[in-house]
């Protein structure tokens, strides 16, 4: 079969050939209809060989969905056929964290070499790919691949990070979403969907304000040094309850670290680098900040619920599975609008 791998430190992604996967006891095969291509596989390829975790050649891909093509022995809740979106931040299933379905934040991963397809594991970016276990599989429910497969990580990661600051998002606060690409621009249409708060879109250029106006920004601001005051004016000088910052850079996370106000929340989702000293009058009184990871297995149900109920809707540019690289190329160059999806065998 065909896939995308990144097969050589430094080197972009190629399409290759590799032999077909089988099931083994426990595994599901699926047929890929649609896998996306996300940030942190560009952070991935940009680690050096000393920094990555994992053996290579890699098959790309932590988002994908598909349909079910074989079961392995004892792989039970699935037939042969079924649309599924694959939870990709794998544990270990039986540790505290996982038995809440956080395996986002299972306590063994690391021991035991657990890692996630596209992340470690062979990714979604082929014609086929094999989940470790049905529990990491959702229905897809009569939604449409491309249009699904985003939510499994840009969907679910900014889910995650709204969800957890809803008491703080309450009527008259203030959300700011900083980044409005792939990930931001799902995060804006969740803060509307989800919270009575006034939603404002910073970003570095107006074609990307539009898009986030599009999806339902009240207010947007351009991303640079002056972003930070511009946003104390727009909340009389209060800050803002929340601020998701999806870029992550050093001055994001400063800016955020000045936007924020008393009681704040500051989570840092982007990848970036960028760190905020935290300590008594570094920010304002109480502010919490923090960096999350994906989401749970029961949070992706509840974006794909919210999905088929038009509460969020990504946009996508589609590729085949020969056109791959050049969406790395375009994500790269910040050319991407929302999210680019692989169509393996489209």
């Amino acid at each position: 079969m065909k896939a995308l791998q990144y097969r050589t430190v430094g080197a972009p992604p190629e399409v290759v050939t590799v032999p077909d996967p089988e099931p083994g006891p426990g595994q599901v095969l699926l047929k890929v209809t649609a896998a996306g291509v996300c940030h942190s596989d560009i952070a991935v390829m940009s680690w050096s060989a000393d920094q990555l975790p994992f053996p290579l050649p890699l098959t790309l891909g932590h988002e994908g969905v598909g349909t079910v093509a074989a079961l392995g022995a004892g792989a039970e809740g699935f037939a042969v056929g079924d649309a599924v979106a694959v939870y990709g931040p794998w544990g270990c299933g039986s540790c505290s964290r996982c038995a809440q379905g956080k395996e986002n934040y299972c306590l063994r991963a690391a021991e035991l070499g657990i890692r996630p397809p596209g992340l470690g594991a062979p990714g979604a970016i082929a014609e086929y790919m094999i989940v470790d276990s049905p529990r990491h599989l959702v229905p897809l429910g009569g939604l449409d691949p491309v249009q699904a497969v985003p939510l499994t990580d840009a969907g679910l990661t900014p889910y995650h990070a709204v969800k957890r600051s809803l008491p703080k998002l309450v009527p008259g606060s203030t959300a700011v979403v900083i980044g409005t690409g792939g990930l931001g621009h799902v995060a804006i249409q969740l803060l509307r969907a989800m919270t009575a708060a006034r939603v404002v879109a910073l970003d570095v250029t107006e074609d990307k304000l539009a898009l986030a106006r599009a999806v339902g920004a009240h207010e947007t601001v351009l991303s640079d040094a002056a972003s930070a005051a511009a946003v104390r004016e727009l909340t009389g000088g209060r800050g803002a309850e929340v601020v998701l910052d999806f870029v992550g850079v050093q001055p994001t996370v400063t800016a955020a670290g000045a936007m924020v106000a008393v009681e704040g929340d500051v989570t840092i989702v982007g990848l970036g680098g960028g760190t905020l000293p935290v300590g008594f009058g570094a920010l304002p009184y109480e502010v919490s900040v923090t960096s999350p990871y994906w989401g749970t297995r029961a949070e992706l149900i509840e974006v794909l619920d919210l999905a088929r109920a038009g509460g969020v809707d990504v946009h996508t540019e589609t590729y085949s599975l020969d056109e791959a690289p050049k969406a790395y190329e375009r994500l790269h160059e910040g050319r991407v609008d929302g999210r680019a999806v692989i169509l393996p065998n489209g």
